[in-house]
């Protein structure tokens, strides 16, 4: 069977089961995400070796040490795996609930419920993590899924799918529910992508190029972001303890993920006393900074920055520095260079806090906290299937109500138009 044939089998038996899952009770639902809880903490031994196995190829094949810092799958990866199911599996099902209820005046009672998306696609690279983050949401939110891993997590992901596809089994689901893709070949996304009669939604996650790729060959609509260009803007009589620790753990905790912060803005009133000590803790962490005229003049050995070092996504241990004179240069060099991302504010003024809040066009703006937090489960949703920075029909992480849509229910009592 060709490659194009695989994959439309593939899709149409998931709309097949997307159907079962879409009229499945909560508490079978629940059933199934811990039962596979438990089975990734069981078989974690048997995971972590077909991980070690992408990692060896990864390694030969001279990745960077972010991209298998994305791949690796650790024991506290194992145990996030296994609590973010548990998390999802005790959230409020949203199949089904009534968002809002209003009386015409023919009498017609009028409500919007929510029902699942049906089939959703997912194109991801490295993250094994996402194998389950994804069926997880899936099946709580009542979809089938279609997993398409990198080539270079495929064993990882095999492995993980296997778990999940066993307790559908045994759960009496269909193993349908949640499936990946059985080859690497790359006309396989193509043919993914191809599959509009089946799938109702494609959810792309990795680095930008993959992104663009699938937004310009899908027939399926897709929720995407391109990248995460986040800003720490330090506003002037801002508490600067407080600045230090936020601006350090948005860059360095984490750099090579997409709510790192990549640029930090500072009030010009407030930089001679905050860049040489945040210079100084980024330094000891191996940061390099890039600044401009201004930020030089205060810290002699930072480099130059160009002009694009401003759009930059780095995703590693390198920052951009913008000294500005006012919080209104802060929002117009987020708003020319931001990618609609995350964007903070660490400031003691409560009106400026307000206005950052309300002007910046981003899908999660935070006052006095690490951009860090853009994160479903950080957020409350539980584990994440995404962040989306395009505004239809979500915006942001994406969890388990972004996973559904709405359709109007009317109650009448014999009512016809005239």
């Amino acid at each position: 069977m060709s490659v194009e044939s695989t994959i439309a089998e593939i899709a149409k038996s998931a709309r097949s089961a997307s159907r079962a899952v879409a009229k499945c009770p909560t508490a079978k639902k629940d059933e199934v995400l811990l039962k596979i809880a438990d089975e990734i903490i069981n078989q974690a031994k048997h995971i972590k070796k077909e991980n070690n196995t992408d990692i060896s190829r990864a390694k030969k094949a001279g990745l960077s040490g972010a991209f298998i810092d994305r791949l690796a799958i650790s024991d506290s990866t194992i145990k996030s795996m296994s609590d973010g199911l548990k998390e999802v599996a005790a959230l409020e099902d949203p199949v089904g609930s009534i968002s809002r209820t209003w009386i015409r005046p023919n009498g017609l009672q009028v409500s919007r419920m929510r029902i699942p998306l049906g089939v959703i696609g997912i194109i991801y690279e490295s993250r094994p993590n996402v194998t389950v983050d994804a069926a997880g949401l899936c099946l709580k939110a009542g979809n089938a899924v279609i997993l398409r891993g990198g080539s270079e997590s495929f064993c990882s992901n095999q492995a993980l799918a296997g778990i999940i596809k066993n307790a559908l089994r045994e759960s009496g689901l269909p193993e349908e529910i949640v499936q990946t893709l059985p080859v690497r070949e790359r006309t396989a996304v193509n043919a993914l992508l191809r599959q509009e009669e089946y799938i109702d939604l494609i959810i792309p996650r990795g680095g930008e190029g993959l992104i663009r790729f699938v937004v310009e060959n899908s027939r399926i609509p897709v929720l995407k972001h391109y990248k995460g260009v986040c800003h720490v803007y330090v506003d002037d009589g801002a508490d600067l303890g407080m600045a230090r620790k936020i601006c350090f753990n948005s860059k360095v905790q984490r750099p090579g993920v997409c709510n790192a912060m990549e640029t930090l803005l500072v009030h010009k009133a407030a930089a001679k006393d905050f860049l040489p000590l945040m210079a100084k803790e980024f330094v000891d962490a191996g940061v390099e900074i890039r600044g401009c005229p201004k930020t030089c003049r205060i810290l002699p050995a930072a480099n130059k920055a160009t002009e694009t070092d401003w759009p930059a996504e780095f995703l590693d241990l390198v920052v951009a520095v913008q000294v500005v004179d006012d919080m209104d240069q802060a929002i117009k060099h987020i708003a020319e260079y931001g990618s609609n991302h995350t964007e903070s504010i660490v400031t003691s003024d409560y009106s400026r806090a307000r206005r950052f809040l309300r002007e910046i066009d981003s899908s999660v703006v935070l006052v006095n906290a690490s951009t860090r937090f853009n994160d479903g489960g950080q957020l409350g949703l539980g584990a994440e299937i995404g962040i989306s920075t395009s505004k239809l029909h979500a915006f942001g992480p994406m969890g388990l109500e972004e996973l559904t849509t709405t359709k109007f229910i009317v109650l009448g009592d014999g009512q016809v138009r005239e």
